[in-house]
């Protein structure tokens, strides 16, 4: 029995500890120093900019101002009204996008809207089509750097993909503000200094258009992003990161709108990685895939409130074990990954996020852990499966 004990302590301890490992090392590789760039010359492939949009009227007109400036002649910009009841058709025709308006009530979700868009374009198809989220402001010359990076590799290219607080956003948004980052940007930004590709994050994403007119968009999953960025992988086109391209948007101040919007990331985020992570594992490691391996790997890694969560709890259990029976190396084990997780917010904080949120905030964050038990518990009991619009602020 003691037996026993120990070795399911110590599996668990070591399921645990590889994703922490993996956090770890992907946090140290984002701060080395930044790599040269090199100028890009030569004329920009003509593209399309591909904005889905369910009832925006309140962000359109600011996201298409955004994109506008950047377009060239022979670009196109197009809005997808899916399902729309507001004005946000009328007002992105005024703003000087094409608009197609799309209506059934019984496929919903933003991967309908997206195909929806790719076969309009296929009466006029652009060399690089880029997908916008309607809520999003996209940087000074980000859809110059998708495209280029696109075209220069072959291969999809993700954007810097930024969620900020709100002006006066309370201690939970501020400490969601800084664990976004970290996904976005740190963990990204580590696995490119090793060479690896990185996950489709929604907005901001370029596609060569005959790799995005070949697969299949037309999905009502949670995460369509993820899911499109692992079927990229596996057909030989890994999606890379491309930082000097940002789009940036805000979490909704509501709590509806927030609690609507969290549910939708992580029940559709751990229903892919049970789904899908262990046949990428074994189908990247039967095929020597080292780039889809690279994204299999970063994709079991938990979002970073519930890894902290798994942690402490098993640092808990653990050690009262050693207490109680004298099992010691899952208590070690445990308390390694620990220290493991601690280091690598710090660092995350100290590099990227310092400027962010004061050091008194991060302090909060296992309480904010804490309150998504709930969230967690309703993916073992009632998991989400459905799109759900996230709520704006003024609806």
């Amino acid at each position: 029995m003691l037996t026993l004990l120990s070795g399911l302590l110590g599996l668990a301890a070591l399921l645990v500890l590889l994703p922490t490992l993996v956090l770890f090392a992907q946090v140290v590789l984002a701060c080395l120093p930044e790599p040269a760039r090199v100028a890009r010359q030569g004329q920009r492939a003509r593209l399309a900019v591909l904005v889905p949009a369910h009832n925006e009227a309140s962000l359109i007109a600011s996201t298409l101002a955004s994109i506008r400036p950047q377009l060239r002649e022979g670009d196109q910009l197009l809005v997808v009204a899916d399902n729309c009841t507001d004005q946000t058709a009328s007002l992105a025709r005024e703003a000087g996008a094409q608009v197609v308006e799309r209506q059934d009530q019984q496929r919903r979700g933003k991967g309908y809207a997206l195909d929806f868009g790719v076969q309009h374009l296929r009466q006029s198809p652009p060399e690089v089509l880029i997908i916008i989220d309607a809520d999003c402001q996209v940087g000074a010359g980000a859809l110059e750097h998708l495209a280029r990076c696109c075209v220069d590799n072959a291969r999809p290219a993700q954007a810097l993909y930024l969620m900020h607080a709100p002006a006066g956003a309370g201690l939970k948004v501020q400490v969601a503000a800084f664990a976004w980052r970290v996904k976005n940007l740190v963990r990204p930004r580590g696995w490119a200094r090793a060479g690896l590709p990185c996950q489709l994050m929604g907005a901001g994403m370029a596609f060569a258009w005959q790799h995005v007119s070949a697969v299949n968009l037309a999905t009502g999953h949670l995460v369509e992003d993820l899911k499109l960025g692992l079927e990229c992988a596996a057909l030989g086109k890994p999606p890379l990161f491309c930082p000097d391209a940002v789009v940036n948007s805000h979490f909704p101040t509501s709590q509806e709108g927030l609690s609507i919007q969290r549910k939708r990331w992580e029940h559709g985020h751990l229903g892919v990685v049970l789904a899908e992570g262990p046949k990428l594992l074994a189908r990247a490691l039967v095929h020597r895939n080292w780039p889809l391996l690279g994204m299999a790997i970063d994709l079991l890694v938990p979002p970073l409130a519930l890894l902290s969560m798994l942690l402490m709890a098993l640092f808990v259990v653990s050690w009262l074990a050693f207490g109680l029976l004298g099992v010691l190396w899952p208590a070690w084990l445990a308390t390694l990954a620990l220290g493991l997780l601690g280091a690598a917010v710090l660092l995350a904080w100290a590099r990227f996020a310092r400027a962010l949120i004061p050091f008194s905030v991060l302090m909060y964050a296992p309480f904010y852990a804490a309150r998504k038990i709930p969230l967690y518990l309703g993916f073992l009991l009632k998991r989400q499966v459905d799109w759900v619009r996230s709520k704006r602020d003024d609806s």
